[in-house]
Formats: structure tokens, sequence, C-alpha cells
């Protein structure tokens, strides 16, 4: 498929944001050590995640939202309960390293992550559908960011 100016423009600022989230210009905040721990566990859990995702991805990964010319559609691995495993391992990472640094800065930053990969995902999904007709039935049964509920049973 043929890449649009709104798979640069998404990948930009993906990009950008990354980089944004480096730097840190406003004070911390104060919480329990407790928490922080809880923070670095859920960054250790996103870092895991995107890791398996992307390599439940193999050769179809691409940073754009536009699917590759040769790809397939990936369903299982961690594709079976969410659609976009590494955009979850990602937004849990940026959230949980917030929290661990206490830091104002990278929540806001990660709440522009979160927006952006919402909006990236409904392009995404829209380019999707036009490549794989069974994607409307994926996308039925699984969660877009976190497995739904219905799916986590439905084996019991």
């Amino acid at each position: 498929m043929i890449k649009t100016s709104k798979d640069y423009l998404f990948v930009s600022i993906q990009f950008l944001l990354f980089a944004l989230y480096l730097f840190d210009f406003l004070p911390k905040f104060d919480i329990l050590v407790i928490y922080t721990y809880l923070g670095l566990f859920f960054a250790t859990l996103g870092m895991v995640i995107s890791v398996i995702s992307l390599s439940n991805l193999d050769e179809n990964l691409t940073v754009f939202p536009t699917p590759k010319e040769n790809s397939e559609l990936i369903t299982n691995g961690l594709y079976q309960f969410s659609r976009h495993p590494i955009y979850t391992g990602i937004l849990l990472f940026v959230f949980g390293f917030a929290i661990f640094w206490e830091s104002y800065y990278k929540l806001l930053i990660s709440v522009l992550l979160l927006i952006l990969f919402y909006l990236k995902t409904l392009y995404e999904e829209k380019q999707l559908k036009k490549k794989y007709p069974n994607y409307i039935h994926y996308q039925k049964v699984t969660g877009r960011f976190f497995p739904k509920i219905d799916s986590i049973f439905r084996d019991f």
C-alpha cells in the first residue's frame, strides 16, 4: 500500500514526542516510594510487551500506519489480546516511567502520546480494513490497546 502524508505526519509527531520525553522541565511531584516502584514495574512490563509484540510482527513490522505491501495480518501472540500491543507496551512504559521519576512533564508527554496513538490507530485501522477484509471481525473481538473483558474469558 502507498504511504500518504498522514503516515509521515503521525510518525514525525511520534518521534518528536519520544525526543521531548527525554527532557524534563517541570517540578517533580512527591508520592510514596511504593508507587514509584509500581511505576517501575509497569515501565518494565511495557518494555517486555513491546519487545514480544515486535517479535510477533517479525517482517511485517513498519513504523508507518499503512501496512507493507507484502505483509500479512497477525492475530496470534499478543495480537490475540490487543490490536496494537506495541502501543500498549509503549504507553505502559512512558506512564510507568513518568510515575517512577515523579515527573509532571513526562506524564504530560505520556498523555499526548496516548492521544496520538489513539488517532494513529484510527487511521491505521482504516488502512488495515482496506488490505484485510477480515480485519472487521478481528476488530470486533479484540481490544484496541487492552483485551476486551469477554475475550479474556472466552476459552473458559
